[in-house]
């Protein structure tokens, strides 16, 4: 940043280079310059912003694409889980019902033979 002594040394410079006369036409000039510079970032910033929303709109559809996309994934995936959940819960069962079955079969038959050795003696 410029201090107040040094604005004060350049203003004498100029004065001493340039004259009295020309100082109100350099500052008109420098001025124009500023204002001219001020325009083009502004319609610089005008672009950019326009670009940018075509790109900001852009992006925003993608995201919601593909936040959908990923939606309908994570259904499908849910809805194979619960089947095949649904499916191995049935299964198991009927393995454990015939397992039983088997278990009793077994019994009676032991207890059957048991009752028949048991009659002989």
């Amino acid at each position: 940043m410029i201090g107040s002594g040094e604005i004060i040394i350049i203003l004498l410079f100029t004065l001493l280079l340039f004259g009295s006369k020309a100082i109100p036409d350099i500052a008109k000039t420098v001025g124009k310059g500023l204002l001219e510079f001020k325009k083009a970032t502004d319609e610089i910033k005008r672009e950019l912003n326009e670009n940018t929303s075509d790109i900001k709109r852009e992006f925003s559809d993608i995201s919601s694409t593909l936040n959908k996309g990923a939606s309908n994934i994570r259904s499908s995936i849910s809805d194979n889980i619960k089947e095949l959940s649904s499916t191995i819960d049935k299964e198991t069962g009927d393995f454990k019902n015939a397992i039983e079955q088997g278990t009793n079969d077994m019994k009676n038959v032991i207890n059957k033979e048991v009752s028949d050795i048991e009659n002989l003696n």
